[in-house]
């Protein structure tokens, strides 16, 4: 990824008899691996052998894009789309708008998820990750858990360690106001059995 270009890269060469210039309009088709073919032509993602390329042009004129460009340089063939110049700051603009919304939403969702879980008992963020069917605590998570902790929504159980491998989180009284409980509707917290 460039700038002003996506390049796709294919390590070797183009088969015998078909050129660059030849995948801009239409030609014959080589079946380099006769099975993956097949696969591709019952699931529908190929509909005639040979019109792969020129459907890809379809594509990025109907889309108002410059056509790629088909090189074969140093044993691999090169694919290259160009970005759209003209307007092209404001689309990007509005296409980082609209992901960082999709991520903001996302991340409240996962925020309201990680309330939920504490709502029942203290966690920490491996218990926290199972329960949300992750393998591990991941960025995502990390990320709810700082941004319920500035919101006071959450607190650490052990306050003055807050890299204990023992962390634990539990809701705040604003926490369980939040998820519709009264602060007084909080469970009792379980008195260590000495």
């Amino acid at each position: 990824m460039f700038d002003d270009k996506v390049e796709i890269r294919s390590y070797g060469r183009l088969p015998a008899g078909v050129t660059v210039e030849q995948l801009s309009r239409p030609h014959l088709s080589e079946l380099r691996n006769p099975l993956i073919a097949e696969a591709f032509h019952r699931t529908g993602a190929v509909e005639v052998w040979g019109r792969g390329t020129n459907r890809v042009i379809e594509e990025c004129k109907k889309h108002g894009v410059a056509a790629p460009i088909f090189e074969e340089r140093q044993g691999f063939v090169i694919v290259t789309f160009k970005t759209l110049v003209a307007g092209a700051d404001r689309q990007i603009s509005e296409l980082e708008s609209e992901l960082e919304s999709q991520l903001g939403s996302q991340l409240e969702s996962l925020e309201a998820r990680v309330l939920g879980l504490l709502r029942r008992e203290p966690a920490g963020k491996a218990a926290l990750a199972k329960a949300l069917k992750q393998k591990q605590a991941s960025g995502p998570l990390h990320a709810a858990i700082r941004a319920l902790l500035t919101k006071n929504l959450i607190e650490r159980t052990i306050a003055d360690k807050p890299q204990s491998r023992l962390q634990k989180y539990r809701l705040t009284d604003a926490g369980h106001r939040a998820l519709g409980q009264s602060g007084g509707g909080k469970p009792p917290r379980q008195r260590s059995k000495q």
